[in-house]
């Protein structure tokens, strides 16, 4: 491990700078600490859902995964030049992400967020990956960043929903379908 932390402020940051891994100093608003930031949001949301109930090993155990993955995509966004994800993990996700979808029903409706609280935290979890995926793509469009750590977040993105899926089954909660029939059909103008 790199430096310990014994002391937690340094009022380093009251400029609204902040320093990156290289030791390099950027203002906190920019797209790098944007992107690095939202993963860090990411793996956080992830911690809510395995610390909801109803959470089984097998979930557990990937998410698990998943949250130090994410903190090794962090530290590439925040270290410039860094390599850390590989081609490999994003086959892992692949891999595991079929064999929890496999088994499910088709799907034939959207599905709304909910579903139990795993299941509502794991869609949370979903929508921040969504927007850390965007904020990458923003970040490679003025910087050189590594195809890797997007395409992560995409089939992460994925894997979180169909784990949604399967939390709200396991639930008893069942999946919230979007009613998209609930409405009047459209009449045509004029």
């Amino acid at each position: 491990m790199g430096n310990r932390l014994s002391k937690i402020y340094t009022r380093t940051g009251d400029d609204g700078s902040t320093g990156l891994g290289d030791g390099s100093r950027v203002a906190k608003d920019s797209l790098r600490v944007a992107a690095y930031g939202t993963v860090d949001e990411l793996n956080s949301t992830i911690g809510m859902v395995l610390a909801a109930d109803g959470v089984d090993a097998a979930v557990a155990d990937v998410l698990g995964q998943v949250q130090h993955a994410l903190f090794d995509l962090g530290g590439e966004l925040c270290i410039p030049g860094m390599a850390m994800i590989e081609d490999a993990d994003i086959l892992r996700l692949e891999q595991v992400l079929d064999g929890f979808n496999d088994p499910l029903p088709p799907l034939k409706d959207f599905i709304l967020p909910g579903g139990g609280m795993a299941a509502a935290c794991c869609h949370l979890a979903r929508t921040v990956c969504r927007r850390a995926e965007r904020e990458v793509i923003a970040l490679a469009r003025v910087e050189d960043i590594r195809t890797q750590p997007q395409r992560y977040l995409n089939r992460l993105s994925d894997l979180l929903f169909v784990i949604s899926r399967v939390l709200a089954r396991a639930s008893g909660h069942g999946e919230v379908l979007w009613q998209h029939e609930r409405r009047r059909k459209p009449q045509p103008a004029g």
